[in-house]
């Protein structure tokens, strides 16, 4: 007989109910019961799995690895929070646009003219 173990309500749930689908299809009981306990129990295979999940008969072991814990893998980061100044801030600002407007990236409105693009459409089509 294996030594009585502690499972969680999960485990209990499990445990008892693939015991009690095997009762169910006329497995051999693991507890010694008469006929009067039984009929008490209305041949309830859940209720006899109980009985042998309680007694401590059933052949069952749950195995619950333990996770590992790793320190050396995790490296401890420092956070130092830096915040600049709106100085600093102001000045990156300016040397970004100062970049812009030397390299000639400046977005500049794109307005068409409809009407241009329609008349020239128009005087192609005549000639």
């Amino acid at each position: 007989m294996a030594e009585k173990q502690e499972f969680t309500k999960y485990e209990r749930a499990r445990i008892i109910g693939a015991r009690g689908l095997q009762i169910s299809m006329d497995a051999p009981l693991l507890v010694k019961m008469n006929k009067e306990e039984l009929n008490g129990i209305n041949y309830d295979p859940l209720k006899i799995a109980e009985k042998e999940l309680d007694s401590g008969s059933l052949p069952i072991t749950i195995n619950q690895p333990i996770p590992k814990r790793q320190e050396d893998d995790i490296k401890k980061v420092k956070i130092e929070e830096q915040t600049p100044s709106d100085e600093s801030k102001i000045k990156a600002e300016e040397q970004l646009e100062a970049d812009i407007a030397e390299s000639g990236e400046m977005m500049q409105l794109n307005v068409s003219d409809d009407d241009s693009v329609s008349k020239d459409v128009s005087k192609n089509d005549l000639e």
